[in-house]
């Protein structure tokens, strides 16, 4: 007999090491005569959404097909649906705890640098009515906001990861109510990422919600540094416009995206600073004045001119073919020719440049001259490519361009996003109850975890190159990812065997080999239990 065995003896390995069920277990403890504890179900279900993703059904038939008994010692018929949703019910108060434990228990095992960490929110659909009066209250509700997925038909919760530089391990989440605003969600996260992090000093990057009054007075206070985008609004064009780039000082950074392109065409930055000043919603706030760093991407630049470019070409289409029809059956009066230019000018976005005029003959028949103001789209033009990085880090500790490249490491968190919602199916969401719903992303939170340190480990055996071939068929050489790690050993199949014939893996490919060596996982003197 044969089960797929997978990538289960690495799992395992790695929640063993981050002590994941003995975490749980000291805060749940189960009863005296339970089978199978709530940590051991809580390291099953890491496991299960690891290597076989898919809603909360059936997880009994997976550890069936797989080699869950031989590998963690649980027998398939004590994962049924109601032991699982206890283990839920179980977590569910404590999920802030587990989480903070782990994070610490990962930051010292594996010795991850924690001096720099990317902080973002992402909202998950979840499917089903779940009315609002009948939801824990003690927990986050389930309820309509504004859905990343744009499923604004569906309820859904949100869930806040915290990724380090190094590795974009995910340390640190939360789940929070559906309708929550970004913005109000940052200070709770910092203390906790403070509370893991110990002594050590942080750095903080997020989004342009981080940057609020109240949010930056506590991360003042608290001396937690960070870098954020400032938000459109609180920087003038007029303060973009009157910039030198010559005088700003060229980054030596290269977009991974560029590195294989000559540098004429490779992306480039230039640099600025000076400070900004927040004002509180009070009279009596203090002033709050951190550094302003003025970024200039050419890429930005060149985006910016074309979108402009191709929204004044569509906006003269238009006007062209509205003097054209000015005076015939459509448009036999002004109003009605103002009245379009209007909806023109709002779709193509053109009013600021656009300039216009409705005459008449002596026939009284209406006729539109246009033309685009050449002074604006010049006003227009020279704020291309600007934007703006608020940063507390002092100068000595940061220059300008150190902070850039702080900030660019925050598509780290979008790349375990992406992971989030893929390999780990985090959706769609199938539980009874909005603390179920929280325990079971959270429990998906756990298992990125140990999907990164997976990724982690092999990148770092690997030394500085980061690559290897045969990950595809090409056999080209590539940086492994995590769900290709998780695709080749997904391949690995037990041999059930008998007392005098001990079960045997059997291994296909020599990128299993590969990998398991670079994992230092020996699956041969995993202790199967005889038959």
């Amino acid at each position: 007999m044969e089960k797929r065995l997978g990538a289960l003896p690495v799992v395992s390995e790695f929640t063993r090491r981050l002590d994941l069920a003995g975490i749980v277990d000291a805060v749940c403890p189960g009863g005296a005569s339970a089978h199978v504890t709530h940590g051991q179900v809580i390291e099953a279900l890491v496991a299960n959404r690891l290597t076989a993703p898919a809603p909360l059904v059936r997880v009994g038939d997976w550890a069936r097909t797989w080699a869950v008994e031989e590998v963690f010692g649980i027998e398939a018929g004590l994962l049924n649906d109601d032991r699982l949703a206890r283990a839920l019910d179980a977590i569910a108060p404590h999920l802030e705890h587990i989480a903070g434990t782990v994070g610490a228990r990962a930051i010292g095992e594996f010795g991850i640098d924690v001096s720099r960490l990317h902080w973002d929110m992402t909202s998950m659909s979840v499917h089903g009515a779940y009315p609002v009066q009948g939801q824990d209250e003690d927990f986050p509700v389930i309820d309509y906001g504004h859905p990343k997925d744009r499923r604004v038909d569906l309820k859904q919760v949100q869930a806040g990861l915290a990724v380090t530089a190094d590795g974009g391990i995910p340390l640190h989440a939360r789940v929070f109510d559906g309708p929550a605003a970004e913005v109000s969600q940052v200070v709770g996260a910092m203390k906790d990422l403070r509370t893991m992090a110990g002594t050590r000093d942080c750095l903080m990057v997020a989004d342009s919600k981080l940057v609020s009054y109240a949010n930056l007075t506590a991360l003042l206070a608290s001396g937690v540094h960070f870098v954020a985008p400032a938000p459109a609004a609180q920087v003038e064009d007029q303060v973009y416009a009157a910039l030198d780039l010559d005088r700003a000082t060229a980054v030596d950074w290269v977009p991974g995206r560029d590195a294989d392109k000559p540098p004429g065409r490779r992306e480039k930055y230039r640099v600025l600073e000076d400070t900004h000043t927040l004002k509180g919603p009070r009279k009596k706030d203090p002033e709050l004045t951190v550094r302003r760093i003025l970024v200039h991407s050419t890429a930005n630049a060149a985006g910016q001119r074309a979108a402009r470019d191709k929204r004044l070409a569509k906006a003269a289409e238009d006007l062209n073919k509205l003097a054209s029809a000015a005076g015939g059956r459509h448009y036999r009066t002004a109003d009605k020719i103002v009245a379009r230019v209007g909806v023109i000018t709002a779709k193509r976005r053109v009013t600021s440049c656009l300039r216009y005029e409705v005459t008449g003959n002596e026939n009284g028949v209406p006729a539109l001259e246009w033309h685009f103001d050449a002074g604006v789209l010049r006003a227009e033009a020279a704020v291309d490519g600007w934007y703006a990085l608020l940063t507390t880090p002092p100068a000595e500790q940061a220059d300008p361009g150190q902070v850039l490249i702080h900030y660019k490491g925050q598509g780290t968190v979008e790349r375990r996003y992406h992971d989030f919602k893929g390999p780990l199916a985090v959706a769609p969401v199938f539980v009874q109850h909005n603390r179920r719903v929280a325990a079971l992303i959270q429990v998906i939170c756990l298992a990125l975890l140990v999907f990164c340190l997976i990724e982690r480990q092999v990148r770092g055996a690997l030394g500085p190159e980061q690559s290897m071939a045969g990950l595809y068929p090409d056999n080209r050489r590539v940086r492994p990812t995590g769900r290709m790690i998780f695709y080749h050993l997904g391949e690995l199949t037990l041999r059930i065997g008998h007392i005098t014939d001990p079960p045997t893996v059997q291994i296909t490919r020599g990128v299993q080999l590969h990998l398991l060596d670079l994992l230092d996982t020996d699956i041969g003197q995993t202790r199967w239990p005889q038959t």
